[in-house]
């Protein structure tokens, strides 16, 4: 029966049989039984069927509201057996990029906090090879990292997105009005990262050597602290993430940079150890990848 309350919700919240049927990935037939089923069992009509539409019927409005805290109860209550099974609080340990500034990973932690109350979720910031360094000594669960190096058969590594490359600097810059812009263009200003005190020479090497800014470079511990460097007017900062647009009401334009006249990409995965997949692991990093695939 909880199987048929779940259908019957879906079509209240679609207002929709063929929606709620693509939602809950059955036939609209399918799930128009399952209801019918529902009301046989009750005793009672839930909808009052016209046609192609439908409204609910008095007890079909109370059902609905009381059987949406019946279904949260029940979830609760399962998530509950399950820390208690396990001996141990359920918990989930996270990983972002200090200079990430795409918004996929914060709604994925908004939707796992919200479809999971009950696991405590830690999130922690570092560079790249701070992040791979927590992976390695276990202080993490799961990453969202740059791909810096070949991967690693030790780690499962799920690629959500290949982003193109791009830049940041201030609107008033006689640079914000070029359509596109190479690394060596760049000399005559500081690249600016963000990094704290210990990663600060690695990034610099990164940035220098392998993406090829041949400038100064200053840093900035946080996002914000560098974009306050960048609209000053004091560098340009290499922008971490996929989407985003310009910022000119806050001052920062966003230029693509190139290389040989073609867009300089780089991949943004999830990794984890393989020895460490777990539910709540593989469940965070699947609604990772469905925020990234809705930002396409």
């Amino acid at each position: 029966m909880l199987r048929q309350i779940q259908y019957f919700q879906a079509v209240v919240r679609n207002n929709s049989f063929s929606e709620a049927a693509e939602e809950c990935h059955i036939s609209q037939s399918a799930i128009s039984q399952q209801v019918q089923a529902l009301e046989r069992e009750l005793g009672f009509r839930l909808l009052e069927r016209k046609n192609r539409r439908f409204t609910l019927t008095p007890a079909g409005e109370y059902f609905y509201q009381k059987s949406l805290i019946l279904v949260a109860d029940y979830e609760r209550i399962c998530r509950e057996s399950a820390r208690i099974a396990h001996g141990k609080n359920a918990s989930l340990r996270v990983g972002c990029l200090r200079s990430y500034s795409g918004r996929e990973f914060y709604r994925a932690v908004e939707q796992f906090a919200r479809e999971y109350p009950d696991v405590s979720l830690e999130i922690q910031q570092g560079n790249h090879e701070e992040l791979y360094r927590m992976l390695q000594e276990e202080r993490l669960d799961l990453a969202l990292n740059d791909q810096r190096r070949a991967f690693s058969d030790a780690f499962v590594n799920l690629i959500l997105a290949t982003a193109a490359s791009a830049v940041e600097l201030s609107a008033h810059s006689p640079l914000a009005e070029l359509k596109e812009i190479e690394p060596r263009e760049l000399k005559n200003l500081p690249c600016i990262l963000v990094a704290s005190k210990e990663q600060q020479e690695t990034e610099r090497e990164y940035y220098r050597d392998i993406v090829g800014f041949p400038g100064e470079f200053l840093c900035a511990e946080t996002l914000e602290a560098a974009r306050l460097l960048a609209v000053s007017g004091r560098g340009f900062l290499p922008v971490e993430g996929s989407g985003g647009a310009d910022d000119r009401d806050g001052g920062l334009v966003r230029i693509p940079l190139v290389r040989g006249g073609e867009q300089i990409t780089r991949n943004y995965c999830a990794f984890w150890k393989k020895d460490n997949s777990g539910y709540y692991v593989e469940t965070f990093a699947e609604i990772l990848k469905q925020q990234y695939k809705a930002a396409e």
